[in-house]
């Protein structure tokens, strides 16, 4: 069955319960909230329900926001990659399909790529109705929006929603923080002068990440302007962490897992300015209301890069051919793993933005104080 898009302003009828997937990073999460936004305004009695990976259940847990309740989807191949110290299993697997078609979704929402994997999982779901994004070589749904990689993640799901009587209410990713997590910003900012300017030099991938050495000048450069740095990562990116830190001449207390996902989200809303690599953290800055600063790889600038530039400086990198053998990059964003990349390598792709041109940015945006009034939403 086909379902025509719905005429501006109609609603899909008897709608109670909708189940939406998208189980994978905390940047793909985010991207997702304001079409979630969009949704609980245009179904304010439905429930909505996060098909999603385990961290969103703990990460959700007791903060306002769109979504109702967090189901965790099993590891499933294309769907949700296992975990290090996970194996996929086919009966938990066959357990979660159970227990989701017992709920007797009327609407199910893929938001979670071109559906290769994805759309044939949904339909499993026995929702009423399926929703979604679909690539040439993917199954279909009763809803559709063709899938065309390079566009913005915010855009992309916006337009799926709107596809189903949801018109856009928000623009930007937002996130509520909770009494816990301010209590963990309280501790691990005792002391520390404001303003507080945050740096994050870690990336999943490392073809993404700007040199330490740049980081470290931009720290050095707005310190001496009389601001206080601090340098988070997670226990995986210690080793850059380390490295912009020891590259420092002015003083910085060093975050390595010091909070939880909720505490750093707090931590980020107490920073004028965040100065990071295209990753989450840059991501939950945003959603908190605090300004940043970072440097993208043009094609990921396409689908992650923030919509506004009053608050959000982006730094491109052109490079499009392996800096170490010249092997032409992917038609795709750069991947966390080898699989489909030009070559193995993992050097930098944005080592030619310049220290200069992104200090000058974070300096603007806390001259201005655009940095420090957190926008509407």
């Amino acid at each position: 069955m086909t379902i025509a898009p719905l005429s501006p302003g109609a609603r899909l009828p008897g709608i109670e319960k909708i189940a939406v997937l998208r189980a994978n990073a905390l940047g793909d999460y985010l991207f997702a909230v304001p079409a979630l936004l969009s949704l609980r305004a245009a179904y304010p009695a439905s429930e909505i329900v996060l098909l999603a990976a385990p961290w969103h259940r703990e990460f959700l847990a007791g903060r306002h926001g769109p979504v109702d309740r967090v189901v965790p989807v099993p590891a499933t191949p294309g769907v949700r990659e296992p975990a290090d110290d996970e194996a996929e299993d086919a009966a938990e697997q066959g357990a979660f399909l159970a227990a989701i078609r017992a709920e007797r979704f009327d609407l199910a929402v893929q938001m979670h790529g071109g559906g290769q994997y994805s759309n044939p999982f949904l339909r499993r779901l026995g929702a009423g109705l399926t929703a979604g994004l679909r690539a040439p070589d993917a199954a279909p749904l009763d809803i559709s929006l063709p899938y065309a990689f390079y566009q913005s993640e915010v855009i992309r799901f916006l337009e799926l929603v709107g596809l189903l009587g949801a018109p856009p209410t928000a623009l930007e990713p937002r996130l509520d923080l909770t009494g816990r997590d301010d209590s963990e910003a309280d501790a691990a900012l005792a002391g520390l002068a404001t303003p507080l300017v945050a740096i994050h030099p870690g990336a999943r991938d490392k073809r993404r990440r700007w040199p330490p050495e740049r980081f470290a000048a931009v720290g050095d450069g707005i310190a001496a302007r009389g601001s206080s740095v601090i340098v988070t990562g997670s226990a995986a990116e210690r080793d850059v962490v380390d490295a912009v830190a020891s590259r420092m001449r002015a003083p910085t207390r060093q975050m390595v897992d010091t909070v939880t996902l909720g505490g750093l989200a707090a931590v980020y809303r107490r920073c004028a300015v965040l100065v990071s690599n295209d990753t989450g953290p840059r991501h939950l800055a945003h959603a908190v209301g605090t300004a940043t600063v970072a440097v993208y790889w043009c094609g990921n600038l396409l689908n992650a890069g923030p919509l506004t530039r009053r608050r959000h400086r982006p730094h491109v990198s052109w490079t499009v051919n392996c800096p170490q053998c010249g092997a032409r990059a992917a038609q795709q964003e750069l991947p966390a793993e080898h699989a489909g990349r030009g070559c193995e390598h993992d050097s930098s792709f944005v080592e030619s933005v310049s220290a200069d041109a992104v200090l000058h940015d974070a300096i603007e945006l806390l001259a201005t104080g655009s940095a420090g009034a957190r926008p509407s939403t």
